[in-house]
């Protein structure tokens, strides 16, 4: 079988589609399924090496980004949107695969597009409290949907919609607390606080942090990704600011943790500071920890805070608006959850209830039957 898996942008995209193809051959290799066949189409690899190791054949189709505002660029992004179109249809004409799996973003239009046209079954995945533009749009023709949050549900069709949540790699699972202090160079008895600005970094998330670090290494040890375009400048800050302090061990930078030293650095935290991407959210929610969740502002359709939001009802993180966020109120917050186990006891289970480990399985299973035109 067949199957193109279409999105891209951000690691948000990309990683929910690995846990997917990951399940797609446990089931082929446990049940002893017919082999699989997997493309992965997009304007940016985000994981060359991961995708060869995974072997996901990689399709690059550069398009235009589909923007909520005025720009110059608009009009030479529908050209390339539109060629896009073009290629992805003599591209899939030419592969024929048997499912279509988009996981929604602007890389994945010209793709769903073409499969329409070339009457392929499309499953989609809509990662966010509020449906993307191209989630909105495909749900006009999409064979199945599934979505992560609950009050997503109301924008798309009852009779092809399931609540299924995020799919996560189930390599970030797992470990011990003995692990991640090997790793990491953990003290025993001192808190741990992981930062994590998604997978590209978040430099409003670093600079807050920053200026908190001193207050925060008297009370916890930090692992932070700070994003690989942000490292040296954040290093080299952090050198400075804690240049004479006693507790500057205290503090694990890197730019990137690949899955190995995240499920490490997980399984070693107390509290997880991120952003409110719906990957991110699962992920933490998989891990069964409280967090400190600050939507990122300008995210498209706004998703990121109501994700947040709805995470937030759950009981199972606190929320702080980045027009809040100051290295002052971060301090707080942590302090806050440090000084009160009852109150992260009850986030730890919400997390916990929050979780749906299964959803990779699930939407593994969709395609196939969809594969299949079951």
């Amino acid at each position: 079988m067949k199957i193109l898996f279409a999105g891209g942008g951000t690691g948000g995209h990309f990683y929910p589609i690995i846990a997917v193809a990951r399940q797609l051959r446990r089931i082929a290799e446990e049940e002893r399924f017919f082999a699989f066949e997997f493309i992965f189409a997009s304007d940016n690899p985000i994981d060359k090496a991961l995708l060869e190791f995974e072997e996901i054949r990689y399709k690059e189709i550069p398009t235009g980004k589909i923007r909520n505002y005025a720009s110059g660029r608009n009009v030479s992004d529908m050209l390339k949107t539109f060629f896009a179109v073009i290629r992805a249809f003599f591209f899939m004409y030419n592969e024929m695969p048997d499912v279509v799996f988009g996981k929604g973003g602007y890389a994945s239009f010209p793709v769903l597009l073409a499969a329409r046209l070339l009457g392929i079954p499309v499953i989609i995945h809509e990662s966010d409290a509020v449906p993307g533009k191209v989630s909105n749009w495909a749900k006009k023709f999409a064979r199945r949907i599934a979505i992560s949050f609950p009050e997503v549900a109301e924008y798309f069709p009852k009779d092809r919609t399931a609540l299924i949540g995020n799919p996560i790699r189930t390599q970030l699972l797992g470990g011990n607390r003995d692990e991640s202090r090997v790793v990491y160079g953990l003290e025993d008895k001192t808190p741990t606080i992981l930062v994590i600005g998604g997978s590209q970094g978040a430099r409003s998330i670093n600079n807050m942090l920053l200026g908190a670090l001193p207050q925060i290494l008297e009370r916890a040890q930090v692992i932070h990704q700070c994003g690989d375009a942000n490292f040296e400048d954040v290093i080299k800050q952090a050198s400075v600011i804690l240049q004479n302090s006693p507790k500057k061990s205290r503090y694990h930078i890197f730019p990137f943790l690949d899955e190995d030293r995240l499920r490490s650095a997980a399984i070693g935290s107390d509290i997880v500071i991120s952003r409110a991407g719906g990957t991110a959210i699962f992920e933490i929610a998989a891990w069964g920890l409280p967090s400190i969740i600050i939507p990122l502002p300008l995210a498209a359709q706004n998703h990121q805070r109501a994700n947040a939001y709805s995470y937030a009802r759950s009981g199972a993180c606190e929320v702080i608006e980045e027009t809040n966020l100051t290295p002052y109120v971060l301090f707080t917050e942590i302090s806050k959850l440090l000084d009160n186990q009852a109150r992260v006891t009850e986030m730890k289970k919400a997390a916990q209830g929050f979780a749906r480990l299964d959803a990779a399985e699930k939407l593994a299973r969709e395609i196939i039957k969809l594969g299949l035109h079951e």
